[in-house]
């Protein structure tokens, strides 16, 4: 067989557009902004980028698999939402509240996966339908329980701090304090990029993505493995909301709505296909890098943060651009 040179090789991994547009937003930071290089802002960055990039992995793992979620920024506050009052309201351990709630954020990814399934229509308008569900019950529910649109504090009830050691703590690595976000963040990469590259639930997924009759015509279980996908991202979305809980101590019902497209962008910069089949987690991390940079570079370079979604705007537009440009150069060479 034959050996494809490395710059061959370069070009056909899907995230090198957004390496090259992360490296070139670190370099114009690093010059603009005195500060950017500073530890606290690297910790500041990388928090940022971790609490897009948790929800980003899984987003892109679906996205590979030709579907979208709409409703991952709500589930969130879903998540957060039913952790902090069923422990509130039952005064039962955090613990406990925590498990109901990863319960019940995996059964919203399961009903969306079902409902894909079984009705066949487009994931765009289920999820859509789920997103506006979620959102509608995140503020009536709160409402109707608590009298307000925030959730009761939590924060001197049993297990808090086992929890928030485990969601919310904050790490030391040399000079630099690290949120525990950024390590279920790489641990969530590492995991996604070992399903995509060695299991055989990754072929499935790239198979699903590609065409889901050729796949289902040559033995690949496409049902499972596109409500799998789903329960994944609820599984994600249970993870950030217990962070927002612990982090916060109180979780507003409001919270969440347009994260979405944040996920879904930082996705399409790491070069994941809107047509699905084509992808990688560590794209999907490098994106969100980059809407972290972004997120906070404006911010130390001092500049009009009303400006940020205009400028995510071009990235996000700009990269893939790049991308587009890299997969040509990349089948041409073959």
């Amino acid at each position: 067989m034959e050996r494809r040179s490395l710059p061959r090789r370069l070009l056909s991994r899907p995230e090198l557009g957004a390496v090259i547009g992360a490296v070139a937003l670190f370099v114009f930071f690093a010059l603009v902004a005195d500060s950017f290089l500073r530890a606290g802002s690297v910790s500041t960055v990388l928090y940022a980028s971790s609490t897009i990039g948790i929800m980003a992995v899984p987003v892109a793992l679906l996205m590979i698999g030709g579907e979208f979620d709409l409703s991952t920024g709500v589930m969130v506050t879903t998540s957060a939402l039913v952790s902090s009052m069923f422990s509130y309201q039952m005064t039962a351990n955090v613990w406990v509240g925590a498990g109901v709630s990863l319960l019940v954020t995996l059964a919203i990814g399961f009903f969306n996966g079902v409902m894909l399934v079984r009705t066949g229509l487009p994931s765009f308008i289920i999820t859509l339908g789920t997103f506006l569900m979620l959102t509608g019950l995140n503020l009536g529910l709160t409402k109707m329980i608590s009298g307000t649109v925030s959730t009761k504090t939590i924060a001197d009830m049993e297990g808090f701090p086992s929890a928030r050691a485990v969601f919310a703590s904050e790490l030391t690595l040399g000079n630099v304090g690290l949120q525990i976000t950024v390590l279920w963040w790489l641990g969530l990469v590492a995991l996604a990029t070992w399903i995509l590259l060695r299991t055989r639930v990754g072929n499935w997924i790239f198979a699903v993505g590609g065409g889901a009759e050729s796949a289902r015509a040559v033995g690949v279980p496409v049902a499972r493995t596109k409500v799998g996908l789903y329960m994944g991202v609820a599984l994600a979305a249970w993870i950030s909301g217990q962070h927002l809980l612990f982090n916060y101590d109180v979780v507003q019902s409001g919270e969440g709505v347009g994260n979405e497209l944040i996920y879904i962008a930082a996705a399409v910069i790491g070069g994941c296909l809107l047509t699905g089949g084509y992808g990688s987690a560590v794209g999907a991390a490098v994106g969100a890098f980059i809407f972290g940079m972004a997120n906070k570079g404006i911010v130390f370079a001092q500049w009009n943060p009303d400006w940020f979604k205009f400028f995510l705007g071009a990235m996000l537009l700009l990269a893939t651009l790049l991308n587009a440009w890299i997969r040509k150069r990349a089948e041409a060479s073959r």
